[in-house]
């Protein structure tokens, strides 16, 4: 166990960062004149060697700063054995064949398993760890046909999430010749197995060229017709094939609220070629999500009209709105997060304060009654059409993900798999509490922390944030938080809007031009924290990915007094190019654009890049970034290092601004494990050293 001490254990000799050239390049913006001196920053490393020398040079500080901290050699030794705690999924069903992927011991990839029986000897389908020598390939997904004896399954390299699709054969694991690159997803398989519809890029160097194919078994991939394409960067086309065959819905989304739907008689099409698609649900301001298709109609959720999400029953013969049938109504109460179809039922999957409950309902919409789900955390069913056969996965932050088997029909609950942990949950105290943000709105956060610590004023105190995209901030376990636990420290989690926590209202109030309630949910958390007596300002730390990178960048920028230390990781930071790179038009109907004149004066108001303050004394920050993240693209996390080593009136031995760029990564998936453990030690060993945990 860590001993907390006060105050910062400083490692000596700390050089301050490399100096970086400025190159003002001038941009006028609907009449405003913006000076951007590290533009030059913005190219990658394959298509700029200076841009790699520099990023060896911030790297090296870094490495250099991080390697000398005293509780690294702790926390890795430590977190090398929490990072062995296995792993492992909850089965898909095929007939009497569980396909589910587990990861054991040192195992850098989950492997892809596989059961004949729900007792039945495990075999090992498909290992990843055995295709690339430094564990950097990562099986992405994987999709077995009706009868199990096919399984597509999608691999990528070094975190780059440019994902190839392959085929195996069950019986014996050998590889089929077909291969279709591009960032590939498989959308439903026929119902006799001999083909499937699929996604992928077009132009793999175009994130916007996205079409969606039919692949029979056997054929070239350049021989597939395409079936849709993407028209414009913030619309992508999707579809969903009938188990039957006969139907299949596709559409388009809009951003992360709205989507069309339309129908085609995907029988007749295979006939004599006839696409022809009649609309479900077109211009509509809501989500609509097949949910299950039996015979001629459609169940589907949706938040039009019903932000909190219901589910309407469809005849697809005549599926105008007019005709919809009301099945699962809307609750006050509670946030539709999913709907499960299994033999005879629906089963419907709710948070209610971020905490997930189950109910069953009758394809007619009657309550069947709820699902008991092991305690108060999240919770996820995976269900198959043909029996109500159920696995349901559970975790909290003191409960490690544990995969349940359930009879929906009887609601009987009996443990498959659960890893052992070699900490202590039960002396982990876990409890939700709510403040009240700058508008007078009500905002939830979980406290966690060890049942012996007590609010004297100078807990060490983490806040983990995010807050968009319709995304809910659940209970989840996590092995690598217990040492910062067990040394004293206080862990949040904040439910901030933007999320999905309590329906589509409250995530609206947190995008676009409502974006600013997001970091005055922020404020407000922590700042009851402080009031209630948990920490201070000066032990308290915020941490965020992507987009609760962005969220962590306008922290450090905006409120610099309330934190000691920030860790952006992969974040957005530039919002007023940011839609200028990589896949990020697909956010303009989150964030809006600089194109925009409206638009534009909202994300000036919070550009972390554009709201450092020459001379103002920011926190510690850590910027973390991956040379081969397609989603938010690096330039952000250097442009934003540079520019705050260069103004901060920071003394860089206390408080330094440190870069990482992870020439071995993307925006997060797929690392081996000892990347991931590099990463953990890094970061909590930067937080535990500005919070005086570290020793």
């Amino acid at each position: 166990m860590l001993c907390l001490i006060i105050g910062l254990s400083i490692p000596t000799a700390i050089a301050p960062p490399p100096p970086t050239e400025r190159r003002p390049v001038s941009e006028t913006l609907h009449g405003e004149v913006f000076v951007d001196e590290y533009r030059w920053l913005e190219p990658l490393e394959s298509e700029s060697p200076e841009v790699g020398a520099w990023t060896d040079l911030q790297n090296q500080h870094t490495r250099e700063v991080l390697e000398s901290l005293p509780c690294r050699e702790r926390l890795t030794e430590e977190f090398s054995k929490l990072m062995e705690i296995g792993s492992v999924s909850a089965p898909s069903m095929r007939g009497d064949l569980y396909f589910y992927r587990s990861r054991t011991g040192t195992q850098d990839q989950p492997v892809l398993m596989l059961r004949k029986g729900f007792e039945g000897e495990p075999r090992v389908l498909l290992d990843p760890n055995r295709l690339d020598a430094d564990g950097l390939v990562s099986l992405d997904w994987y999709a077995p046909s009706p009868d199990g004896a096919l399984v597509a399954f999608g691999l990528s390299r070094a975190g780059d999430e440019m994902t190839t699709l392959h085929v195996l054969k069950t019986v014996d694991g050998s590889w089929l010749a077909d291969e279709i690159p591009g960032k590939a997803g498989l959308s439903g398989w026929a119902p006799d197995g001999r083909g499937f519809i699929y996604s992928r890029l077009q132009d793999p160097s175009d994130p916007y060229s996205r079409v969606i194919r039919w692949h029979e078994i056997g054929r070239h991939p350049r021989q597939d017709p395409t079936l849709f394409t993407q028209e414009e960067p913030s619309r992508v086309p999707f579809a969903y094939l009938d188990p039957a065959g006969r139907w299949l819905l596709h559409g388009i989304t809009d951003g992360w609220s709205k989507n069309d739907l339309y129908v085609i008689d995907f029988d007749r099409w295979q006939r004599d070629g006839s696409l022809e698609s009649t609309a479900i649900a077109e211009g509509l301001d809501g989500r609509f999500r097949p949910v299950a298709i039996l015979g001629d109609r459609v169940w589907m959720s949706s938040t039009w009209k019903n932000p909190n999400g219901c589910v309407w029953r469809v005849d697809l013969h005549a599926p105008d709105e007019a005709t919809w049938e009301l099945i699962i109504p809307e609750r006050p109460d509670a946030v539709l997060r999913g709907v499960s179809h299994a033999r005879g039922m629906l089963v419907t999957r709710h948070i209610k304060d971020a905490v997930t409950g189950f109910e069953r309902h009758t394809l007619a919409g009657r309550s069947l009654g709820t699902l008991a789900t092991p305690g108060l955390g999240s919770a996820g069913l995976s269900t198959e059409d043909d029996r109500t056969e159920a696995f349901m996965s559970y975790s909290s932050y003191n409960e490690p993900r544990s995969i349940y088997r359930v009879d929906l029909a009887s609601g009987e609950r009996t443990l498959w798999e659960r890893p052992d942990v070699p900490v202590d949950p039960a002396a982990v105290s876990v409890t939700q509490a709510f403040t009240t943000s700058r508008d007078g709105t009500r905002v939830p956060y979980f406290l966690i922390h060890g049942k012996t610590v007590v609010p004297d004023g100078n807990n060490p105190c983490l806040i983990y944030g995010y807050g968009g995209f319709n995304i809910s901030m659940e209970p989840r376990f996590s092995a690598t938080n217990f040492p910062w636990l067990e040394a004293g420290g206080v862990y949040v989690v904040a439910n901030l809007r933007g999320g999905g926590e309590y329906g589509e209202d409250w995530h609206r109030a947190g995008m676009l031009e409502s974006k600013q309630n997001v970091f005055d949910d922020l404020y407000a958390v922590a700042e009851q924290l402080v009031e209630s007596r948990w920490t201070t300002p000066e032990r308290l730390a915020v941490m965020g990915g992507s987009n609760g990178g962005l969220l962590t960048g306008v922290a450090a920028t905006q409120r610099p007094d309330l934190f000691n230390c920030v860790v952006s990781s992969v974040p957005l930071l530039d919002m007023l190019r940011y839609q200028n790179f990589l896949m990020a038009r697909f956010w303009v109907p989150e964030y809006g654009s600089s194109e925009d004149p409206e638009q534009f004066a909202w994300l000036k108001a919070y550009s972390p890049y554009h709201n450092i303050k020459t001379g103002t004394s920011y926190p510690a920050v850590l910027f973390t970034a991956g040379e081969n993240d397609n989603r938010v693209h690096p330039l952000h996390a250097r442009k934003m290092a540079a520019r705050m080593q260069q103004e901060a009136d920071n003394d860089q031995s206390e408080k330094p601004i440190l870069l990482w760029v992870d020439r071995d990564g993307g925006h997060g998936s797929g690392k081996p494990r000892s990347l991931r453990l590099r990463d953990r030690v890094d970061v909590w060993s930067f937080i535990m050293w500005q919070t005086g945990l570290c020793r």
